[in-house]
């Protein structure tokens, strides 16, 4: 008999996710959760389906009470989106997917989703966003092999473009934790109330993970410096063979300093002879250019209405009622 209990406890729903959620990327850590949830302090709402006693599925939620739904734990939502990536539907077949999802209460809106294959054609899931990633080895972890599936032209543009830049003198520093600072900064003044760090939750996650990062060896802060300036600072993390991009800012008195820091991550990544970079979510009409590979992330939308569900599944163009 398949039975559908619901978990709202902090520490039962860790206990959960640390038995059964799979181990695939940076994001599945229940620390990285755990920093969000600390500042965001969403009430988790954790779907956990079992057939006489066997555990077959879990559906991991918050409730967010800003938007009056429910989204994927830890549901650290701003301006209407996440941030945390590659959020999962645990089930082991299609129909235990349905009956999780059947189960929630009232409205949701479960974005960054990526799932296994027989999801993805499943009719309420509609692309949400592509994040982009880039692979070592599609070039035999060769820098130089990748600048050359650039056009002759390309190649010129960009060695013009560099070399305009670096004209003043430019070096790197690595792991100094005062530059975080200048990140948040950066980042502030060039989108102002656009920036996610201007939401004070977020701003306080953030600081938290780097400090989780740090503390367990994994964070990578990398800094450009031209001219003796700090031109650009990101920060990553490097967990397993995988190097996640999380967050960056760059000097305005510096433009085309974000190229520049992120063919550095390419070709650092290629010497490491890692297995690939997470670049994350969103376009910023550089990384098509770049020749990064694209990956979908779904988003399920489902809305309640007094009589009875309504299935929404929405993407950012677009809007499709079944």
């Amino acid at each position: 008999m398949l039975k559908v209990d619901v978990h709202t406890d902090l520490d039962e729903v860790k206990r959960l996710w640390m038995s059964h959620w799979p181990r695939r990327c940076l994001f599945d850590l229940w620390p990285v959760r755990a920093c969000f949830q600390a500042h965001f302090n969403h009430s988790p709402y954790f779907l956990v389906a079992r057939q006489d006693g066997k555990f077959r599925g879990m559906l991991a939620l918050s409730w967010i009470d800003e938007e009056q739904c429910y989204g994927h734990f830890p549901g650290e939502i701003w301006h209407g989106k996440t941030w945390l990536e590659q959020n999962k539907i645990i089930a082991d077949d299609p129909e235990i997917c349905s009956i999780l999802l059947n189960h929630i209460p009232a409205t949701a809106r479960i974005r960054y989703l990526t799932w296994p294959s027989y999801l993805v054609e499943d009719p309420l899931a509609v692309v949400d966003e592509i994040g982009y990633l880039f692979f070592p080895q599609q070039y035999e972890g060769s820098f130089q092999n990748y600048l050359q599936s650039f056009s002759g032209k390309s190649r010129k543009k960009i060695r013009c473009e560099l070399n305009r830049l670096t004209a003043g003198g430019v070096s790197y520093r690595y792991d100094c934790l005062a530059d975080v600072e200048q990140l948040f900064r950066m980042n502030l003044e060039n989108f102002k109330e656009q920036s996610y760090f201007s939401d004070p939750r977020f701003f306080n996650s953030f600081e938290k993970l780097a400090a989780w990062l740090h503390a367990n060896r994994m964070l990578r802060v990398t800094t450009v410096l031209i001219g003796g300036r700090v031109a650009a600072v990101d920060i990553g993390a490097v967990w397993g063979s995988t190097y996640t991009v999380l967050a960056g800012g760059t000097d305005a008195d510096f433009p085309g300093v974000a190229k520049l820091i992120n063919f550095h991550h390419i070709e650092w990544a290629c010497q490491q002879q890692l297995m690939e970079v997470d670049f994350l979510c969103g376009e910023f009409n550089w990384k098509n250019r770049f020749h990064l590979t694209p990956r979908p992330l779904y988003e399920i939308m489902k809305l309640q209405t007094p009589e009875s569900w309504q299935d929404v599944a929405f993407s950012r163009n677009e809007a499709r009622a079944y």
